[in-house]
């Protein structure tokens, strides 16, 4: 039977015209399915289903998702993920973990934290973005300081003094929410590369809260803050959370962009 499937152009660039066709005639496409985003059941021969094709280095996953959770799209992610990913959908449970840095020539660990802020009167779902250590320009000399803040300025994030309002859309980049977990910050490709690459990823689907995803869903966007090395720290409440920012902003060392939520 036909399905109701959107087959992007990346995709079927990936998977082949055979393929994609033959997903089309319902040969390979299962008429019920959990969204690959908000873990909900749908129907492919009912309604809109978005193709999503999950590839890594040597591992390509296809999932299935609502059209208004996720559009049919590529995304790159580290086959460590790739495979999490796969143990997620068999109900195996995934830890919390970090993620690598896409920028600079430094291997420290992106800390990540999930929490709600308060910005003229409303609740925003927020991620910030902490490394573990300096993170050097690719081929600078070692101990030539922290580049993190100039390198993400570069990439369009704006200074932050105080957080008094929303920062501003950062064109081409979102947030992938798969599975209901946290997957990655997504950039647009670069060198003509006309899917979005993973800016930063989780080495494990990352968990958010109930109160996040709905905030998220309410807005469709999610806020990122990033700040350079020993700036926030680990902070186990969304207030201390709140006040290690403020003190990051009044001393130049914040910057943010608001992002859409790609998933639910």
């Amino acid at each position: 039977m036909p399905r109701l499937l959107d087959v992007s152009n990346d995709v079927r660039a990936e998977i082949g015209d055979d393929e994609a066709d033959r997903l089309l005639a319902g040969d390979h496409t299962p008429g019920s399915y959990d969204c690959t985003s908000c873990r909900t059941p749908g129907d492919s021969a009912q309604e809109r289903t978005s193709t999503v094709l999950f590839v890594g280095d040597e591992t390509a996953v296809l999932a299935f998702a609502h059209a208004g959770c996720l559009p049919s799209q590529v995304v790159q992610v580290a086959e460590d993920q790739l495979q999490g990913a796969v143990r997620s959908v068999a109900g195996s449970p995934e830890p919390v973990g970090g993620g690598e840095p896409p920028v600079g020539g430094t291997q420290a660990v992106l800390g990540v934290t999930s929490g709600l802020l308060l910005i003229a009167g409303e609740l925003h779902p927020t991620l910030v973005i902490e490394p573990t250590g300096p993170i050097a320009r690719p081929g600078a000399q070692p101990g030539g300081g922290d580049d993190f803040l100039p390198l993400l300025i570069e990439q369009g994030f704006m200074p932050v003094t105080e957080l008094t309002e929303a920062p501003h859309a950062l064109p081409g980049w979102s947030v992938l929410l798969a599975m209901g977990q946290l997957h990655a910050v997504l950039q647009p490709g670069t060198g003509g590369t006309p899917s979005q690459v993973a800016w930063w990823q989780a080495h494990q689907p990352l968990q958010v809260t109930d109160g996040w995803r709905a905030a998220a869903n309410k807005t469709h966007t999610v806020l990122v803050c990033a700040a350079p090395a020993g700036s926030i720290g680990r902070q186990p409440r969304e207030d201390l959370l709140r006040d290690a920012l403020d003190k990051a902003a009044a001393n130049g060392r914040l910057v943010a962009a608001a992002m859409p939520l790609a998933g639910t």
